[in-house]
């Protein structure tokens, strides 16, 4: 099924091609790539770091949970307005830039919401608590729109996904940590500062690496055709691109919903399931699940779709398998002691759902290629925001107190909620955006088409061949040849 792609020969031509053009790969991009990863985990780590111990933290202050809450939401809140800036930032700026300024705000967000411990007069700790997480929410859109244009600038083109993959996955393992560590740490209110000073240390780290270590956005020699002509387009040129590429609009709205549900359920996963009486650990447990193996699962995915490109495929698929798992999920969340049940459906969830979002953002820079990487990625990300507003204030609507004894194990004082509605429409929508990608989602590889034109135009100028012992015919078809498949529309 990987077709030219796996062959040896092929991958030989490639890079003698390769070297004859110039294209070189430097082993600093993997420094390039722990700094991005580090960066995005400690971001991630800042994000829900407040959340596992909401309730200690809103009685060391004196706060409410809603406040406390917002030192979370605000990141989603935040990434929307300031997402179209890092998009510019990233493909006007350049990507060392972008990152050392994503670590200094990371940085000084962190410290800056310990200031309320360190200076006892403080009058609204609040303010400074929310403070840092502003910061921290605005490298966030920095950090997150990168992978992509790190992938398109340093890595050749059989190691992108992979590359994308590792500093995409970077952000649920800082959520997962965050979820583990907090608690772990904060067992009395004198434990606070103790915890907020240990996630400085890795922020304090991607800060002193990308200040330190990246010399330059991009590369002496390009290491594919493709980065050498990264970001072609002007940014505001570019924009108007991607609304008029039908393809990326139909990848963006529906790869975005994904997210949006995606982060709907991470949030309310345990008000889900404490209403049926299941506990905060078990709700923990399947949240960890479902993170491990969405890591893994991306893992795979990713080493499989360097080697075959089979991008479409692969989204439209793990879109379909999600959708079903989906399903389950809003029927078995209903039921009562099905432990067993839930936490194999969590894990499949991850598996299915979460490993394709690395292949779906290098999906929507082949699909919109020559259009800047930044720009690419971050409105895929800056619309799953906001579709994510959406689809929390619908669900959270959408539910009902329960009048009648329950075993809920809920802690807020106020009654179980009905969320039988909300998950059913939550499985809906994911069934809706499912659909509409597979029936109306077609495009070309445009990156890869322009990578092997140039291949092929210089393979005829070293050795000319007559036509028809061309494999492939014409040099822009060649991507498609090898793995056209009824999912794909050449």
């Amino acid at each position: 099924m990987a077709g030219a792609e796996g062959d040896p020969l092929v991958a030989d031509t490639t890079s003698a091609l390769g070297a004859l053009l110039g294209y070189r790969a430097y082993a600093r991009r993997w420094v390039f790539l722990l700094v991005l990863s580090l960066l995005n985990f400690s971001n991630a780590t800042l994000w829900l770091s407040f959340a596992p111990v909401a309730d200690t933290i809103a009685h060391r202050f004196l706060l409410s949970t809603k406040q406390i809450n917002w030192l979370s939401l605000i990141y989603l809140v935040a990434s929307i307005p300031s997402g179209v800036v890092a998009i510019w930032v990233l493909d006007s700026v350049g990507l060392r830039w972008a990152t050392i300024v994503c670590a200094w705000l990371n940085f000084a967000g962190s410290v800056f919401r310990t200031l309320p411990f360190l200076f006892l007069e403080i009058q609204d700790p609040f303010a400074f608590l929310m403070g840092g997480q502003t910061l921290c929410a605005l490298a966030q859109t920095l950090v997150i729109f990168s992978p992509a244009k790190l992938a398109a600038l340093w890595f050749p083109e059989h190691q992108r996904a992979t590359a994308n993959m590792i500093g995409t996955m970077s952000n649920p393992l800082g959520i997962l940590v965050a979820n583990l560590l907090s608690p772990a740490l904060v067992k009395k209110e004198k434990d606070i500062p103790m915890m907020l000073g240990i996630y400085i240390i890795p922020a304090g780290l991607a800060c002193l690496l990308a200040t330190a270590c990246l010399w330059e956005s991009v590369p002496p020699s390009p290491p594919s055709a493709g980065a050498a002509h990264s970001t072609s387009e002007k940014f505001l040129d570019g924009l108007k691109l991607l609304v008029r590429n039908r393809a990326y609009v139909t990848l963006a709205v529906c790869f975005g919903g994904g997210i949006g549900i995606f982060s709907s359920f991470s949030v309310l996963l345990e008000q889900v399931l404490c209403v049926k009486g299941y506990s905060n650990e078990f709700a923990g447990l399947c949240g960890a699940l479902f993170i491990v193996f969405g890591v893994l699962g991306a893992l795979v995915l990713s080493l499989y779709v360097d080697q075959t490109k089979h991008f479409t495929e692969a989204v439209k698929i793990g879109f379909c398998l999600t959708s079903m798992v989906c399903v389950a999920f809003a029927l078995v969340s209903q039921l009562q002691g099905q432990t067993l049940a839930l936490a194999a459906i969590c894990s499949l969830l991850g598996l299915f759902g979460f490993s394709v979002a690395p292949i779906a953002m290098e999906l929507a820079v082949e699909c919109s290629f020559p259009v800047g990487e930044g720009a690419a990625a971050g409105l895929v990300i800056v619309l799953g925001q906001a579709e994510g507003v959406l689809v929390m204030v619908l669900l959270t609507a959408l539910t009902v107190r329960r009048a009648e004894p329950s075993i809920s194990t809920c802690q807020d004082g106020q009654g179980p909620l009905d969320w039988k509605v909300s998950m059913l429409l939550m499985a809906g929508l994911c069934t809706l955006f499912s659909c509409f990608l597979v029936f109306f989602f077609h495009t070309r590889y445009r990156r890869l088409q322009a990578e092997a034109g140039v291949s092929h135009s210089i393979q005829e100028d070293v050795s000319p061949a007559p036509a028809d012992h061309v494999p492939g015919g014409d040099g822009g078809d060649a991507p498609h040849s090898s793995f056209s498949s009824p999912w794909v529309s050449t």
